[in-house]
């Protein structure tokens, strides 16, 4: 079982000779797709979902319709590996899945709300919650979150709120590119100074796996 953070938002799950790819967006390579067996897409903003690098995979695609209706538009026949899922579904792309939640968080009252599904992995026994850019908590254990630390739809205290509520004891940082590194370096202090475990947080390189003792 390999777990690797590939830029922002982006996340290779490895298990059973499968390889799962989340969100691989505009601020990660588009390498990242390469040999995965199935991409993933939580929602549609450009931190999240580039046509082209879907375009570089020959992988099945697993995502909401708003976002499968946008890989329609954008590139067809790319549109035609797609296969969309619901809230509350559980699904395989290969590891076991569920989607959860419905919307984007909050960006601002006065902008339009955005459809997106987080997901919940269960790779063995050990399960990784993606929530994309949503707050919602799954109601099941997680093992692993990815927890987005900076965003502008999001304090930093409503972050780490979500991963008390969550209960993980094991924190991965993702949505992390908005913030300059001085910055990250304040937030990571906060994570990791205000989880109820504070060895549970991790923000580790791109490219890097999260050390993951047994669970």
């Amino acid at each position: 079982m390999r777990i690797t953070k590939l830029g922002h938002s982006c996340v290779r799950l490895e298990y059973d000779e499968t390889v799962v790819v989340l969100d691989p967006g505009m601020f990660t390579d588009p390498e990242a797709v390469d040999g995965a067996d199935a991409v993933v897409i939580t929602h549609e903003h450009p931190d999240h979902y580039v046509c082209d690098h879907l375009a570089r995979t020959d992988a099945p695609i697993f995502t909401i319709e708003a976002v499968a209706a946008r890989i329609r538009q954008d590139a067809p026949e790319v549109g035609e590996r797609v296969t969309t899922v619901s809230p509350g579904e559980r699904f395989d792309p290969g590891i076991p899945a569920e989607a959860v939640g419905e919307l984007h968080a909050v960006i601002h009252p006065d902008l339009p709300r955005f459809y997106n599904s987080g997901y919940v992995f269960d790779l063995g026994g050990t399960t990784v919650y993606h929530p994309g850019d949503a707050l919602t908590v799954p109601g099941q254990r997680v093992d692993v979150l990815c927890v987005p630390v900076c965003a502008p739809w999001m304090r930093g205290a409503e972050g780490i709120d979500f991963a008390r509520a969550v209960g993980a004891p094991y924190n991965l940082a993702i949505h992390d590119r908005i913030y300059s590194e001085a910055g990250l370096t304040i937030i990571d202090g906060h994570y990791g100074l205000l989880l109820p475990d504070t060895s549970s947080y991790h923000r580790i390189p791109d490219g890097a796996d999260l050390d993951l003792d047994p669970v």
